[in-house]
């Protein structure tokens, strides 16, 4: 953020200061009692919980006073507050923005760090970079935090995605990062490439970039789906028309990182989608932005989402993102009111049919920061049709099984103790999951002091 610490200077400290990580130090068994308790996977609210966490594991929970433990454990008071898992973000692009300037030559260790410390801050633990990745950096920084070194958020990496020629990631920015496929042969041998760095999952590019590129055609991404579930990796498609959509669904895609653009999705392809357990993100953030002519509530002075930014951006990257709007025209916020109806048309059929939706915000784009956009994104999914309930359950649970992580995502005996306490009830707003008292990682409590300290 405003710091001119030297990368190394920056390895020291979170050496220093015990940032959570993966493997945080034990600390002996603690209650935590008194609080409204989420659990996150759609089980019932407990109003006045008990929760007992050891070894970094939740190990009982109940109502307040049907715990019993010995009397040398050690209790923490959350009377008046919410409890929820920790937000867990399925789609990420670490590494770009540094202050105002974004672009290629910020892909550091640092920067990447400080985005993994940002989305902490903002209470997400675990994010899914989205195959905008270039060389070995994440990779390593993913190797480092499965070591226990603490880096902010748990990373986990997709690699370089899949595309037809320039028909990946657009901007100068992105450039060369993709695989450019023309056969199935160099579609095949990406997919080993990416199998052999045990890639957490395969991104692929099938749209035409609004024309600048040729279509990932039928035959590539079927090539690239049967190559990857052959090493057991599922396969996420950045989409935008109808009709791709359907046809991947039918070849075998495991997941969606957008919603189709060019039309609201129909009833077959819907329920397509739930038949073969093809999870979505709605991305709505980013679309969401164009939609207002003046500066929306979360930049105002005194709003919770701007006492966040305020904490983790120098002044004039906040002052930037307000700016925008100064700039609008009422025509094009019409047209962009227009095609993010299609969008919140479609998720809100999504959901009730039942859908797997999770947490996903294409967070790290331009002035689309790490954490910012996630808590964001909760509230675009309720005003969808989403509940709160399930948005929080899209967020953490069920992002959590998309992920193939097993040990988190709810707050249920035995998983992770990876939780959110917040000073008012998300149910009633869900723009309440900004308003955090603490954030509690591994039976750990996060010092966020020290995360602004890794901030670029």
């Amino acid at each position: 953020m405003r710091t001119t610490l030297t990368g190394a200077c920056l390895l020291i400290l979170a050496t220093a200061i015990g940032l959570p990580g993966q493997a945080p130090p034990a600390g002996g068994a603690v209650l935590y009692e008194n609080a409204r308790l989420i659990p996150g996977d759609g089980s019932a609210v407990i109003e006045r919980s008990a929760m007992v966490a050891d070894q970094g594991v939740i190990v009982r929970i109940g109502p307040a006073g049907s715990v019993a433990v010995p009397a040398s454990t050690r209790r923490v008071d959350l009377a008046g507050k919410t409890v929820i898992p920790a937000l867990i973000a399925t789609h990420v692009h670490p590494g770009f923005q540094q202050g105002l300037a974004y672009s290629a030559a910020n892909y550091t260790r640092e920067t990447v760090v400080s985005d993994l410390a940002r989305a902490l801050y903002f209470g997400v633990a675990v994010v899914q970079s989205m195959g905008i990745e270039t060389g070995d950096l994440l990779y390593q920084l993913r190797s480092e935090q499965q070591q226990g070194r603490p880096l902010g958020a748990l990373l986990q990496v997709a690699g370089r995605g899949i595309g037809s020629p320039n028909a990946g990631p657009g901007g100068a920015t992105y450039a060369g990062i993709a695989y450019e496929v023309t056969t199935e042969a160099e579609a095949r041998q990406a997919v080993r490439e990416l199998a052999a760095r045990q890639v957490d999952m395969v991104k692929i590019w099938v749209d035409d970039r609004n024309g600048r590129a040729p279509k990932l055609s039928p035959p590539l991404y079927r090539a690239v789906i049967a190559e990857a579930h052959a090493r057991k990796l599922r396969v996420i498609a950045h989409v935008f028309y109808h009709a791709d959509a359907v046809d991947l669904v039918a070849a075998g895609i495991d997941a969606f990182a957008h919603l189709v653009r060019d039309t609201v999705m129909d009833d077959a392809l819907v329920a397509a989608i739930v038949k073969k357990n093809v999870v979505v993100m709605g991305n709505l953030t980013t679309p969401l932005k164009p939609t207002y002519l003046s500066p929306p509530p979360w930049l105002a002075a005194g709003d919770p989402m701007h006492a966040l930014l305020s904490a983790t951006l120098a002044p004039p990257a906040v002052e930037r993102m307000t700016a925008y709007y100064a700039k609008r025209e009422p025509t094009a916020v019409e047209g962009a009111r227009q095609r993010y109806a299609i969008l919140q048309r479609s998720l809100a059929r999504l959901n009730a049919a039942g859908a797997k939706i999770v947490l996903g915000a294409d967070t790290g784009l331009e002035d689309h920061p790490f954490g910012f956009a996630e808590q964001l994104e909760l509230q675009a999914m309720v005003e969808a049709g989403l509940s709160p309930a399930q948005a929080i359950v899209a967020a953490t649970s069920r992002a959590a099984e998309f992920l193939a992580l097993h040990d988190r995502g709810a707050i249920v005996a035995g998983k992770r103790a990876d939780f959110l306490v917040l000073d008012a009830n998300p149910l009633d707003d869900i723009t309440n999951t900004r308003r955090i008292s603490r954030i509690v990682i591994g039976n750990e409590e996060v010092d966020r002091r020290a995360l602004v300290a890794l901030m670029r």
